[in-house]
């Protein structure tokens, strides 16, 4: 069979280097790796740091296990026996050229399951320290103006209107912790099913009913060509003078040249980010030194508890593979019928007693 591991042989993962800091400590801690030692899985760390994976790297590697490097077209590029798995250590994917690993059989995964409590937390987290200005108030004690806290009065949270661009698992998990603060829930997002918000008790509406309404408007969508901008200057101008935006998803979904002049022009009261539309932002990007906005460098949510639900669902996807099964969070499912795909992992599946798939796990 063109392509096929040779009977017997160990499955192969690469993980990217991104993973480990100069001295080659993890700096995510515990990701579950050890559970593909367990399993008897070969796996190493990529040899190369690289904004995007190289084909040399990869080629002949069973899966790759990867957190920031993009998956492009050039991945591919004379490569001779592509990853079965590209399996991503997070939620986004905007990244990864989906067409590319299809066209070559290659299964691409996230991590929803993994990152979906340490995302909401941090949006909480997040809109707490807006509405209580919490950046402002800290200087103040840093700066030694302490005579001026009276002009930083907070919002309480309690029975505010929310609005959540994007109803995905994550923001349906956010509104679970917002009911304790009796909190209202409008949203936009025009592929959630109107039965799944009535049992949430969420409002659908439009992006500007929900920009126009919402006490806090949070981003939560995946950012593709639909949402680019989705938050642009008119939508920006129907927002409450007293509203604030956040964004925990991707920053182009913002303009953010536009929320900087509403910011600066007094149009909306706050706003919080922890994603920014060039990363790092420049230094002399205005948002740094405005008081009322709360900033973050696209980690707000990165604790012990993603590093290892991340983690765990990743490896799980490796794991589902080797078996010659097909993993839960498969986001170019076009793939399953490709020749390639269908015949290494029949021969994975052989390999050890098992039928060849013939679908999803539930």
């Amino acid at each position: 069979m063109a392509g096929a591991r040779p009977a017997g042989g160990r499955f192969t993962v690469g993980v990217s280097r991104d993973f480990l800091d100069a001295d080659g400590r993890s700096v995510w801690g515990d990701i579950r790796l050890g559970e593909l030692d367990a399993a008897g899985v070969d796996w190493h760390y990529l040899p190369h740091d690289t904004e995007e994976l190289r084909a040399p790297d990869v080629d002949g590697l069973d899966a790759v296990l990867f957190a920031g490097p993009a998956v492009t077209a050039r991945t591919f590029d004379g490569i001779i026996r592509p990853p079965l798995l590209f399996s991503r250590f997070g939620v986004g994917y905007d990244a990864v050229d989906l067409d590319a690993c299809t066209r070559h059989g290659a299964l691409v995964t996230i991590t929803p399951d993994g990152a979906r409590r340490p995302v909401s937390t941090a949006a909480l987290t997040l809109l707490l320290a807006v509405l209580h200005n919490v950046t402002a108030k800290d200087r103040l004690v840093r700066q030694g103006r302490w005579s001026e806290r009276e002009q930083w009065m907070g919002l309480g949270l309690t029975g505010r209107r929310i609005g959540l661009l994007g109803l995905g698992n994550t923001a349906r998990d956010l509104v679970g912790l917002l009911r304790p603060f009796d909190a209202e829930v409008i949203a936009y997002d025009p592929y959630c099913p109107q039965e799944t918000a009535r049992e949430l008790g969420v409002r659908l509406a439009d992006a500007d009913t929900v920009m126009a309404e919402a006490d806090a408007v949070i981003v939560m969508c995946v950012l593709t060509e639909e949402t680019h901008h989705l938050v642009d200057a008119r939508r920006l101008s129907l927002m409450k003078p007293s509203g604030v935006l956040l964004n925990v998803a991707r920053g182009p979904i913002v303009d953010e040249a536009a929320l900087i002049d509403a910011l600066r022009a007094g149009r909306i009261r706050g706003a919080g980010l922890d994603v920014f539309e060039s990363e790092p932002p420049d230094p002399r990007n205005p948002l740094l030194s405005m008081d009322n906005v709360v900033l973050s460098p696209h980690s707000l949510a990165w604790t012990d508890e993603m590093s290892a639900g991340n983690g765990g669902s990743a490896v799980r996807a490796v794991l589902d593979v080797a078996s010659g099964r097909l993993p839960r969070f498969v986001v170019n499912r076009d793939v399953f019928g490709h020749a390639y795909l269908s015949e290494r992992l029949g021969a994975l599946a052989a390999d050890r007693g098992r039928q060849t798939p013939t679908g999803v796990r539930p």
